[in-house]
């Protein structure tokens, strides 16, 4: 998988131009409606023609050297974020809340009954934001599983971040408030506690069952969001999580380095690709896919009378039937593509 070394240190920001054109291509489709993410936010019309809030982002946009697009919100400037708060009520969440809300999903899941630790790290009560996480990993330590219950198990275990932005619950490779990059060792994200038991369990003698599991632990994790830069970045730090996991534990190498082939990371950005979307949260459609019914019908006397239907799920009348397009997500059990409504109204009963 290894090939010739590049300069591609651990960092927050991916530079989308050193990432494969097919690669990025696949991370930017929406599975849904067949065509690519829309911006869904008019933070970028200053840009010029194609960067409207109903345009598709393409490939070209955003990996122009010269002209960088796509950021962390953290590497906004402040009145970028503000508005973002306002228009978007987009607040991030800093990592230590993060490990606090995971490791009580955790507690469930393992019967774990020690306040303020997991498995996978203690809390830290007190901490310097400038010096510490607000845990400590308890790296270096096997993962020990309940009786009845196996690493697999943890490892296919279905996990939701809503609103995920740039998905800082499912892949921590960076504090999204303070922007400080997490330590492979150190990261508290649901799919980097499912890579560190893979690695735990599958060792790291051959790569390609690390790789097997790995694909079943990002079909295991899902996401959404409104806003089509920030699906792209949660796409990109899921993808990055497990290109930076694979890199620390087969080379001792803490970096982002893509020497991986393409065929690889094509595997998993199609996983990804169906895995986080965007989505209106509230009508389980792609954003802004709602539009009243325009027909047209010639009368005798050869005049032609046009009727506009009003969606019916946005009239307010309390019907929930959108005429926008359902977001789709992928059954990787069934191995085919289910309506995301379906599941969230079925209670979340889902692989």
């Amino acid at each position: 998988m290894r090939g010739k070394s590049t300069d591609c240190a651990l960092a927050r920001d991916i530079l989308e131009w050193n990432v494969p054109e097919e690669v990025l291509a696949v991370l930017l489709k929406d599975r849904s409606t067949g065509r690519n993410l829309i911006w869904a936010t008019d933070d970028y019309v200053a840009r010029g023609k194609g960067f409207g809030a109903n345009d598709e982002i393409q490939v070209a946009q955003i990996a122009d050297k010269d002209h960088p697009v796509i950021r962390p919100r953290v590497d906004k400037n402040a009145e970028e974020q503000r508005q973002r708060s306002v228009k978007r009520a987009e607040v991030f969440t800093p990592s230590w809340i993060c490990n606090k809300q995971n490791n009580l999903v955790d507690a469930a899941w393992f019967g774990w009954k020690k306040p303020d630790s997991s498995p996978f790290n203690t809390e830290v009560a007190k901490f310097d934001p400038e010096t510490e996480f607000g845990w400590k990993s308890t790296c270096g330590k096997s993962i020990k599983f309940p009786k009845g219950k196996t690493w697999q198990e943890y490892v296919k275990a279905p996990r939701l971040e809503v609103s995920c932005g740039e998905a800082p619950y499912l892949a921590s490779r960076y504090d999204t408030v303070s922007g400080r990059i997490i330590p492979v060792c150190e990261r508290i994200g649901l799919l980097d506690r499912k890579l560190r038991v893979i690695t735990e369990n599958v060792g790291t003698i051959d790569p390609q069952d690390w790789l097997y599991y790995a694909k079943r632990a990002v079909q295991s994790i899902y996401g959404f969001d409104w806003q089509g830069d920030n699906v792209l970045l949660a796409r990109e730090n899921v993808l990055f999580t497990v290109v930076e996991s694979f890199n620390a534990d087969f080379f001792g190498d803490e970096s982002s380095c893509l020497n991986w082939t393409t065929k690889s990371l094509l595997e998993f950005a199609e996983i990804i690709s169906w895995n986080i979307w965007q989505m209106d949260g509230i009508k389980y459609v792609v954003p802004m896919s709602c539009k009243p019914k325009v027909t047209k019908e010639t009368l005798l006397d050869g005049t032609v009378e046009t009727h506009i239907e009003e969606c019916p799920g946005c009239s307010k009348k309390g019907n929930r039937q959108h005429f926008g397009t359902y977001c789709k997500v992928m059954d990787w059990n069934a191995g085919e593509p289910v309506e995301f409504r379906a599941i969230a109204e079925n209670g979340g009963g889902h692989g």
